[in-house]
């Protein structure tokens, strides 16, 4: 007898996570999507979906009594955030409707950057000097004892959005004072000059069951601060570097309590010692189309992994990993100066991906070859930024 189909209620105030939803379905479940009103036009797999509920903005309450309302006639059998602004939100759901996966506590750990550092010093995981901005007597011994650049960053945002460099104690203060009433949203850590790579994985039964190293060849932060190409590409496996990051992966994985689904985190190797230091993490697929290079070098989607993680977690019948390929593969995006640019002129046989989105170039490679990977990244970005780069500053939420 075929398995009753679940209900998966999948969360997401961004249009993402297309593949996911396509897989749920794929495994013979249910697909309810909530999303915001907005995005109704833009091109989600709707014949994979069996119904959506729209919201104008997110109301914690009006959300919950919303869901309630569903519950009568759908019995929803897991809730699924398919972005990080979300994973809190849908925490806090879970633990109302009492459904199985990540509550509040956890989900703080993949979503607030000082429980991210606290937890992790408390484990043995190595990071970069921080203090939170709650007392000015801490504050000012931090500034006194570990030298700048700082950087201040949000507590609660994605990305490199709000982050600023700091070069001295008086600028530090100032801008503590700027920020008000805000000022306990945020912690500030030293900036350490080093590669950032960034870890995407798979996780099951409390167990890393997949996760490919890569280096950022252009930073978020670079990118967003500097107008910049964002590049990233995947690391040599097996190498002192790859090895010591996967290491830590695990380690983040098991200190944060990651039970199973994806995640995406970053670690920061300084130039001057070596030495390897955790940034963030997340509990979600990496944004940036890293998922589609993961998948050009290794074979697995992460998407589709991570809802037939779901499923298995649900159906209690374990997780099989498919095979993995072990090559080698490199992303270049940049804005684009013309709305839809015309990349026929690349026609290197590795190519295996062209963004297709307005006012944007993007384009990924795989090889056997890590340098050939490298070298293609070069050329392209040489190219791209004579032929087509346009920039914006960087957005300024917080500050």
């Amino acid at each position: 007898m075929a398995d009753k189909p679940l209900n998966f209620l999948c969360i997401s105030t961004y249009f993402k996570g297309e593949d996911f939803l396509k897989s749920v379905k794929a495994e013979g479940n249910n697909v309810y999507l909530l999303t915001k009103k907005k995005l109704d036009q833009e091109p989600w797999p709707w014949e994979f979906i069996d119904d959506t509920f729209y919201i104008e903005e997110w109301n914690q309450n009006d959300i919950v009594k919303g869901i309630a309302y569903k519950f009568r006639t759908i019995k929803f059998d897991r809730f699924v955030a398919l972005d990080d602004f979300d994973v809190e939100k849908v925490a806090l759901l879970r633990e109302h409707f009492r459904m199985p996966g990540m509550g509040r506590t956890t989900a703080h750990y993949f979503r607030d950057k000082l429980a991210m550092r606290v937890k992790a010093k408390e484990e043995g995981v190595n990071v970069p000097e921080f203090t939170d901005l709650f007392n000015n007597y801490t504050i000012n011994a931090y500034a006194d004892n570990v030298s700048p650049p700082w950087l201040i960053k949000p507590r609660m945002e994605a990305s490199a959005t709000g982050i600023k460099k700091i070069h001295s104690k008086d600028e530090l203060w100032q801008i503590i004072n700027d920020l008000g009433d805000e000022r306990d949203n945020y912690l500030v850590e030293k900036f350490a000059p080093g590669d950032v790579y960034h870890v995407d994985g798979l996780n099951d039964n409390g167990k890393v069951k997949f996760a490919r190293v890569s280096k950022y060849l252009d930073t978020p932060f670079e990118v967003a601060h500097g107008g910049g190409i964002f590049r990233s590409a995947s690391s040599e496996i097996g190498s002192k570097v790859e090895k010591g990051l996967q290491k830590m992966n695990a380690q983040v994985m098991k200190a944060f309590g990651m039970q199973f689904g994806a995640s995406h985190t970053e670690f920061i190797q300084s130039k001057a010692t070596g030495e390897l230091f955790f940034l963030e993490t997340s509990s979600r697929v990496g944004g940036a189309n890293l998922a589609e290079m993961v998948e050009a070098a290794s074979g697995i989607n992460l998407w589709v992994e991570w809802a037939r993680i779901e499923g298995a977690n649900l159906r209690k019948t374990g997780y099989k990993l498919p095979k993995i390929n072990n090559q080698y593969a490199g992303i270049v995006v940049s804005l684009s100066r013309y709305e839809h640019p015309d990349t026929s002129s690349f026609t290197d046989e590795e190519i295996v991906w062209r963004m297709n989105k307005a006012w944007h170039i993007g384009l990924i490679v795989a090889s056997d070859s890590s340098d050939r990977v490298l070298e293609l990244l070069d050329q392209y970005t040489h190219r791209i930024g004579e032929e087509f780069h346009a920039s914006l500053p960087a957005p300024d939420k917080s500050l």
